[in-house]
Parts: structure tokens; C-alpha cells; sequence
């Protein structure tokens, strides 16, 4: 079952403390962050690779992207 983290309608850093917070409280398994602007997504990607997480799918869709996180 996948985790869904919606950070849609805000502005960094709290896309990426949102997810942060999900990754510390599930350890692994698989998340799915929905970000509106190619920072947050940047910034998600980037701060979920520092944890170990695989960044498996980022699509992008009407508003923003919904990136696939897995470990």
C-alpha cells in the first residue's frame, strides 16, 4: 500500500520536511509525493535519495508531478 504525502500549493522547504517526516515514520515501503513546481520536485528527489530512497516514477501531470518513492 502506497503512502500518499500531498505537498501541493506549497513552497519549499515544506514539500520536502513533509516527505522527510513520512520517510523517518514508514522506514521503507513505497510513498507518493505530489509537488507543483520543478523545485519542490528537484528538492523531494534530491532530499530522498540523501535517505536512501529510489526515486522509481515521477510523472507529470496537470499541476505538477507525482514522483514514486520506494525502498
Amino acid at each position: 500500500m502506497s503512502i500518499i504525502v500531498d505537498a501541493k500549493g506549497l513552497s519549499c522547504p515544506q514539500p520536502v520536511l513533509m516527505t522527510l517526516n513520512k520517510i523517518k515514520e514508514i522506514k521503507k515501503g513505497e510513498i507518493i509525493v505530489k509537488v507543483d513546481t520543478d523545485t519542490s520536485k528537484e528538492n523531494v528527489s534530491r532530499a530522498a535519495q540523501s535517505q536512501g530512497w529510489e526515486i522509481a516514477d515521477v510523472q507529470e501531470n496537470e499541476g505538477g508531478y507525482q514522483l514514486t518513492l520506494k525502498k
